[in-house]
């Protein structure tokens, strides 16, 4: 993928600055290094290729969908759990704050997913691989805002969105929730004039409808059941996705931590009876990011009101983690 790297644009601001990252300290060098030490706040001396982190808080996707409210938490509860977390070597990020949905108004989540595209927009323009910190599911249509506004596929780089996930999120909703991002993305593309290139890793047959079932093959939607994503089935999740890769040049890998067993994932809106292993999920993440295709991961459904001794944020960054260092 081809980005560009010009400087020159003044810098979307977020709806809550950044604050310093802090964790264990070992003591200096890099032989000790952590993310809180490799994390800065100023987006505007970012070199391109630094890992951007952007926050999502918001409930009102999982509220309209009658969930379990408290994932607005998530995006703290992400950084805390990554920070502490050694590096093998050294690298660069930077945290450009969070955007927030604020109250339930009629058109609050609305427009929160357009702000977070904005900004989303102008982070990858700028050379800049981005983890989304949700926030709700409701996040991966704001990514999505943001991908189908860059350069890449205004020039015709071909879009993929791989979800790893036990639900399709493909609602027909009357509003916009944490069950429709999808939906919209098909109709966002179609609108386009371009293919829905949409893939899910997990989902489970209990969890979704028929109704869901037969739209997401009226969508071309691929998909592999968690049944078939147990780790003796490793080998066919990995051609799964690497035939997912070989058909788009751009990546938005969307991450519903309730693709994972409830023991690993206890903190989401929906937690998994069943559930993909975490080293499968973990194997994904990292052959997603060893590509070279990922420009925008979102980590979604983080509820820390609900999490056990912090299982679904440390789980959350570790995954983060893998795929930061896929390529070092």
């Amino acid at each position: 993928m081809s980005v560009a790297t010009r400087r020159e644009a003044p810098h979307p601001r977020p709806d809550v600055p950044a604050t310093p990252w802090t964790g264990r300290d070992d003591g200096p060098g890099e032989e000790n290094l952590r993310w809180h030490g490799a994390v800065h706040l100023d987006p505007e001396r970012a070199a391109p290729g630094e890992i951007a982190f952007v926050g999502f808080r918001s409930d009102e996707g999982v509220r309209r969908n009658r969930g379990r409210q408290g994932a607005a938490a998530g995006p703290d509860a992400l950084r805390r759990a990554l920070a502490s977390m050694a590096l093998p070597k050294p690298l660069r990020a930077f945290d450009a704050g969070d955007i927030e949905v604020r109250g339930d108004g009629e058109d609050a989540l609305e427009t929160g997913q357009q702000r977070l595209g904005r900004l989303v927009a102008a982070l990858v323009d700028r050379g800049h691989p981005v983890m989304v910190l949700g926030g709700g599911h409701e996040v991966a249509y704001g990514s999505y805002l943001g991908l189908a506004a860059t350069r890449a596929l205004r020039e015709g780089g071909r879009l993929g969105v791989l979800n790893l996930d036990a639900h399709f999120d493909l609602r027909d909703d009357d509003r916009p929730s944490s069950g429709t991002p999808f939906l919209q993305i098909a109709r966002s593309e179609e609108r386009h004039g371009r293919e829905f290139n949409y893939w899910v890793l997990g989902v489970s047959q209990p969890s979704n409808t028929q109704r869901l079932f037969r739209t997401a093959d009226r969508l071309g939607v691929r998909h592999l059941p968690d049944t078939r994503c147990g780790l003796l089935d490793l080998p066919r999740a990995e051609s799964f996705v690497d035939e997912f890769l070989a058909g788009c040049d751009v990546v938005h890998l969307s991450i519903d931590l309730d693709v994972l067993p409830a023991a690993v994932a206890p903190g989401v809106s929906a937690p998994a009876a069943y559930g993909v292993p975490m080293e499968v999920i973990e194997r994904v993440c990292h052959r997603v990011a060893a590509s070279g295709k990922l420009a925008v991961c979102d980590i979604a459904e983080l509820n820390p009101e609900f999490d056990v001794d912090q299982r679904t944020a440390r789980a959350g960054a570790r995954l983060i983690h893998r795929m930061a260092t896929a390529r070092m």
